[in-house]
Formats: structure tokens, sequence, C-alpha cells
């Protein structure tokens, strides 16, 4: 079985139609949006695209759990209500795909999160290998026996680079892909949008984009402000 996994697309639309170009040179059996698909410039017209494709599944995300107020002036409540609705976890070909972790769609998971840490998040899980995203890193790693990888994000990583990262699992084997995007319809659409934080993005974030190490350390930082666990 052949799976596209697409995570944190953010409303991007542009980065979401590069990798849609590319998926379907790729004869995919099924593709998974890992979830916060909509939070960011254009969230109508991310989830119209999103809603269109065949052969789809969903995860929730934390954004798609609780749309701010930019969100919820742009959608429907049938999409509101659509993105709400779907399930935390997905299993597909004996995969676990998730949005953060397998217990939580807000839980912190970095290339620098020890092992020690990430088997106990893993703890229970039956599956050999769990799909996820959230930080907007890819990562693949394998804890207590269980292949973890982050898919990365599509329209907002945290690569240090301009582009939208995705994975492919072919038969179960996890592919960790980049696609270019066009700097410019990315500026573009960033420019008109009606977003209230556009312009904070698009410079601070895209044309500019973080670090893996950046990225890292700050969401180390946070992960240990609010996941504490008994033996930390």
């Amino acid at each position: 079985m052949r799976v596209a996994a697409l995570y944190d697309v953010h409303g991007n639309l542009p980065a979401l139609e590069a990798v849609l170009a590319e998926v379907e040179g790729e004869e995919i059996d099924e593709i998974v949006f890992g979830g916060d698909l909509t939070w960011g410039p254009q969230p109508h017209e991310t989830l119209e695209l999103v809603r269109s494709v065949e052969n789809t599944s969903f995860v929730r995300g934390n954004a798609d759990r609780e749309p701010d107020d930019w969100e919820r002036s742009c959608l429907s409540e049938e999409e509101v209500a659509f993105l709400q609705g779907q399930a935390p976890t997905v299993e597909l070909d004996g995969i676990l795909f998730c949005h953060a972790t397998p217990r939580s769609d807000d839980e912190v998971v970095t290339p620098a999160t020890p092992d020690e840490r990430l088997a106990e998040i893993l703890a229970g899980v039956e599956q050999r290998i769990v799909v996820a995203g959230h930080t907007h890193m890819q990562q693949d790693r394998v804890v207590s026996g269980i292949r973890f990888v982050n898919a990365g994000s599509v329209g907002l990583p945290y690569e240090g680079e301009v582009a939208a990262f995705w994975a492919l699992l072919v038969d179960g084997e996890p592919e960790l892909r980049r696609t270019p995007l066009d700097r410019e319809r990315i500026v573009e659409l960033f420019e008109q949008s009606r977003w209230p934080r556009a312009d904070e993005f698009l410079h601070e974030r895209l044309l500019r984009p973080a670090s893996r190490e950046e990225a890292t350390k700050v969401l180390e930082g946070r992960a240990r402000a609010i996941f504490v666990t008994p033996s930390d």
C-alpha cells in the first residue's frame, strides 16, 4: 500500500497544490491529512481543495479541534464541524497516524526528545509505525521497537528553507519527502490574505524560516514546561 502523509498545511494553498501535484505521480492508494489544515491565510480554499481529493483519511489536529476566530469567520458551520469531527488517530496498513502523539494532539516530540521520554509517550501502542506531525520538523527514529516518523509540515515547516515537507509510506516503509515551492506565489498569497497574522508569518516564518536547531530549542523548552511526567 502506498500512503502519502500530508500534515500541518496551515491554510497555505500554493504549498498544498504543489505537494498534491507531486503526489499525483506516485500512484498513491490513500492520502492521510494529519491535522491543522486551515489555521492560516486561506482556510476555506484549503479545506475545499482537500475535500475534493479522492481516497483520503483525516486526523484531527489541535487547531482543527479549536478553530480560532479567524478560521471561524472564513468557514461555514458545516466546515467547522467537519474539522472538529475527525478522529484523533487513524490506522492504515498497520500504521498509526496521529497529529502530535497517540495520546495527545498537542504534545511535543522533537529530534532532541530523549528516547526514554518518547518510549513513555508510545507505551501501549500496538502498531509498528507511528506517523505524526505538529512540530513541523521531519524525523525518523526507532524507540522500543516502534518507528516514530514525523512527516513534517506542508505549509509552515521549521526546516530552514522555503519548501513543503511530507512523507510517503510504501508497504510500511517511510520515505521523507521535500517539494520545492514557488516563492513568488507564496508571497502573493500572504500579501493578499486578510489573515491578521499574514505579514508576521510571511516575513518572520516563511521567508526567513526557522532552522531545525532554533525550533527544537523553543519547542523542547515548551514541552518540559507543559508535559511534566512523574519521572522528570
